[in-house]
């Protein structure tokens, strides 16, 4: 199997290449993103492309694709409803679109959020966003579209998040992570769980299309 990742630098995406380069089943793993994730292993490929707005000059990096984890997402908290939505929804739009031309047979999994208002229209501007980028990426061509949910997910295995108050976030709740994780299981997932999840659903497909964490968790533990 041969899979594209997007957001490869970031917490989630962290987690799901790591994933990806252990899986005997992967064959190649293409990364794409702004920065390079200075990670080194002989299945990995990177390409480091600023304009993620714009993917015509690197299609011949994009094609031949089993499978698209897209981790690519920035946070909400200070920023306009207009800006958000086109990081948001443009950056995965213009991506997507790309994609399932050149790669039709492929499965595009999203990673959106607990959440998110498939309605498109709650109180919740983030939700909305989300929401309206879920229902977009549902209308494409793709052979299947999958949207992860996750809610409380617990880094492990050295992955960091790249925002300082995440970070700090993160530190502070480590010690309760293992509590909440027995109490409420189907709302905490390991950045592990989460890559594996994928995976999974990349190579036997999944009968939900929509997956919040307990649908996450059931794909390894049906």
């Amino acid at each position: 199997m041969n899979v594209l990742l997007f957001g490869a630098s970031g917490m989630v995406g962290q987690g799901v290449l790591r994933e990806c380069l252990l899986d005997p089943d992967v064959e190649r793993v293409q990364s794409v993103g702004r920065s390079p994730t200075g990670v080194h292993h002989q299945k990995l490929r990177e390409t480091v492309h600023r304009d993620l707005w714009h993917y015509s000059e690197i299609e011949a990096d994009l094609s031949g694709f089993d499978a698209c984890f897209f981790c690519l997402g920035v946070s909400s908290a200070g920023m306009k409803a207009e800006e958000y939505e086109y990081i948001t929804y443009g950056i995965t739009l213009a991506a997507a679109e790309t994609l399932c031309r050149l790669n039709p047979q492929m499965r595009f999994f999203y990673v959106s959020g607990a959440g998110t208002d498939s309605t498109e229209q709650g109180k919740s501007m983030w939700a909305r966003v989300k929401g309206r980028t879920e229902n977009a990426l549902l209308r494409l061509p793709f052979a299947e579209a999958y949207m992860f949910r996750p809610g409380i997910i617990q880094p492990v295995h050295g992955v960091r998040s790249k925002t300082p108050a995440y970070r700090v976030g993160y530190a502070i709740t480590k010690p309760l992570l293992p509590l909440l994780r027995f109490m409420f299981p189907n709302h905490v997932l390991t950045t592990e769980e989460i890559g594996r999840a994928m995976l999974t659903a990349a190579r036997r497909g999944y009968p939900k299309h929509i997956l919040e964490s307990k649908d996450i968790r059931a794909v390894l533990h049906p």
